[in-house]
């Protein structure tokens, strides 16, 4: 059974091309108790920096430019090769939800966020 401190110790990585985005996603997640907490505004850092840390769970914008969350979940596919992928998606768009959990996500949260 995990206890909720080894839920707190978890390494999460959030992955959004807009500052804003980044900065609210951080905060929630530290008022809500996390500590080790990443960010990147870059999409294609996300692979190498999955690949040193092995994050326990990757918050990923699905539009960005230049690299599309769904591109770089096909590049963690190849360093999680047992094809779990530890990533939620954030999305605006309601359409890209299934394909996004076909493509491996585990789950989402819709933009605009709901901080209630």
């Amino acid at each position: 059974m995990i206890s909720s401190s080894d839920l707190l110790d978890a390494s999460v990585l959030v992955v959004d091309d807009m500052e804003a985005n980044v900065l609210l996603l951080e905060r929630m997640l530290r008022g809500a108790g996390y500590t080790s907490i990443t960010s990147t505004m870059d999409p294609h850092a996300v692979c190498a920096l999955h690949r040193k840390n092995r994050y326990d769970l990757i918050l990923l914008d699905l539009q960005m430019p230049g690299m599309d969350g769904f591109q770089v979940m096909e590049g963690l596919k190849e360093i999680e090769t047992d094809s779990y992928l530890p990533v939620l998606v954030i999305t605006a768009q309601p359409g890209h939800k299934l394909r996004a959990l076909q493509a491996g996500a585990k789950d989402f949260v819709s933009k605009p966020f709901d901080l209630g």
